[in-house]
């Protein structure tokens, strides 16, 4: 029905409790979805993981019969200073995340590019640095798990939101196996153009979320925004790009009652572009 390569997160049907998430994308014809485990955003997945709690969240995935292709997780800001107790909890919801990710047979664990804030903690070079540590560490445990590791950048929301400082943390990551995830409405949001932002990240795009966006507002539907999917999709497929894409709509101008049929539309309408 859609393009094989074409997924739904689950964040796009955060409303719902995971069960019947998952039972919506699936009788909406999808075979493939992103996991959404971020707190605050989506409760798909507890954020006091435990064992159980993986054990509880991978089973309804695994009964749903559709595939995960990542967890979208979030371990707290990347560029945070952390003491010793802290640095522990965090590797232990790292650890958590990524046995869900293995659980589930998801390919990768995506994490943010820092905090949800523009302003650094120390400097933008200091800041940069460390999230950028912390993504290759975690990338180092995610092969333990035999999972990948990306990063969603740019962010609009986080501290990498333009495309300055997503080139600066991809010069970082270079040759440490870590993917970039794209998102057209975050790229659009912050008044880049997606031509530039793959210009700059030419060869390094695991993943591309799909979502419509106007610049300072990410929350539009796919066709209520300016975001060049066409271009986008186009220029991708040029550039050699054989990854997968999700749908992740987050978004605030439909109701929920509408929220199936305009997830179906995007679909069918981006399936025609890819």
């Amino acid at each position: 029905m859609f393009h094989s390569r074409l997924g739904c997160s689950s964040i796009s049907f955060r409303h719902q409790e995971l069960p019947v998430a998952l039972r919506s994308m699936r009788e909406l014809g999808f075979e493939e979805i992103d996991l959404g485990a971020l707190p605050g955003v989506c409760d798909h997945v507890p954020y006091e993981l435990t064992a159980t709690a993986v054990k509880a969240v991978s089973a309804e995935a695994l009964a749903s019969g559709l595939r995960v292709r990542s967890v979208n997780g979030d371990i707290g800001d990347l560029n945070a200073v952390l003491d010793g107790d802290a640095t522990a909890a965090r590797q232990r919801h790292l650890d958590a995340l990524l046995g869900l990710a293995a659980a589930t047979g998801a390919r990768a664990l995506v994490l943010p590019c820092g905090s949800l804030d523009h302003n650094p903690v120390r400097s933008m070079d200091e800041d940069l640095d460390l999230i950028a540590a912390q993504l290759i560490g975690a990338r180092e445990r995610a092969a333990e798990f035999g999972v990948e590791l990306w990063t969603e950048s740019l962010h609009f929301l986080r501290f990498c939101w333009n495309l300055e400082r997503a080139g600066l943390l991809a010069d970082r990551l270079a040759g440490s196996g870590v993917g970039i995830v794209m998102d057209f409405s975050h790229i659009t949001a912050a008044g880049e153009d997606v031509h530039a932002y793959l210009d700059r990240h030419r060869g390094r795009i695991t993943h591309v979320h799909l979502r419509d966006a106007v610049p300072g507002n990410i929350n539009l539907s796919i066709g209520n925004g300016n975001a060049d999917f066409a271009g986008g999709l186009k220029r991708l497929a040029r550039d050699g790009y054989t990854g997968h894409f999700s749908l992740e709509l987050e978004t605030r101008d439909v109701t929920h009652d509408e929220r199936p049929a305009a997830a179906a539309k995007a679909a069918s309408f981006i399936t025609d572009l890819i």
